[in-house]
């Protein structure tokens, strides 16, 4: 095996992590999760399209995200597009939207999704249509209809990413009620495995991220009773919520150079809720 000194062939670290330049989907990205995700593209110095079945709050998160970047002085922007991605016309107005829009597209985030918690004898029959088209079915077709533009974006050494956000609740039983939840995201990490193995071939990874307790409006229920939150933070060997950066990092190092050989893996972003049970 040969080696080499030459400083040429290690890039710096910040090109090694860099998203510079690249174009990214992110769907539900107006809120939460999806907001920090776009933030951090944004600020990265990549256009981002962030989409939400809201159409006001899209376009104020863009301009929120716009004006920091310009004062960041970086180059990403952010552009806003509404679409309910609970329903396939949702689905088929935004891959409207990226092709008459966008020559390819480098990483796609599926980000968006549903919850429904209830009784196990009273849990309705919506709460399953609803949650598994958002949180399963509609990332499904959301690849499939961007795949030309994800083929147009890969290369041998630069693949196009798609990374799609599970949870925590695949990954370790909930103490909660929310089956359809639980059961659409432990089919989106199977899914996840499936299509790695499926699209390697194109030139494209796909990987899942599976957040823990992140202190978004979502759980501003639980932050709000110190009771309940004692009792979710007492189930984190961390013992703290995850934080903006800790997912943008890790979603950066999935989207840039340094995550490129990595395909079909599940990271558990979860304080070690999975890894340290028992």
């Amino acid at each position: 095996m040969t080696t080499t000194t030459d400083p040429e062939a290690y890039p710096a670290l910040n090109s090694l992590f860099s998203v510079a330049g690249k174009t990214a989907v992110v769907t539900g990205g107006s809120r939460g999760i999806g907001a920090m995700i776009a933030r951090g593209l944004a600020l990265g110095g990549a256009h981002v399209v962030i989409t939400s079945r809201k159409e006001e709050q899209c376009r104020a998160t863009a301009e929120a995200i716009n004006a920091e970047a310009d004062a960041a002085g970086t180059a990403g922007r952010c552009t806003p597009v509404a679409s309910d991605l609970s329903s396939m016309e949702g689905v088929s107005r935004l891959v409207s939207w990226l092709y008459e829009h966008l020559t390819s597209v480098d990483i796609l985030v599926n980000n968006a999704g549903a919850t429904w918690g209830a009784p196990l004898e009273e849990f309705p029959l919506i709460g399953w249509t609803k949650v598994l088209n958002t949180n399963l079915v509609a990332p499904f077709y959301v690849i499939t209809g961007t795949l030309p533009l994800l083929r147009k974006a890969s290369s041998p050494d630069r693949p196009a990413r798609v990374i799609n956000i599970g949870s925590v609740d695949a990954l370790a039983t909930p103490s909660w009620g929310n089956y359809s939840y639980s059961a659409s995201k432990a089919g989106l990490h199977m899914l996840t495995r499936h299509l790695a193995k499926q699209l390697a071939s194109d030139g494209i990874t796909v990987n899942a991220i599976s957040p823990g307790p992140i202190l978004t409006d979502m759980l501003g229920h639980v932050a709000a009773d110190p009771e309940v939150e004692g009792d979710l933070l007492e189930r984190v060997p961390l013992a703290r919520y995850g934080q903006a950066d800790d997912l943008i990092g890790t979603v950066q190092f999935l989207a840039s150079r340094a995550g490129s050989y990595l395909t079909g893996t599940i990271i558990p972003l979860d304080g070690g809720i999975s890894g340290c049970a028992g």
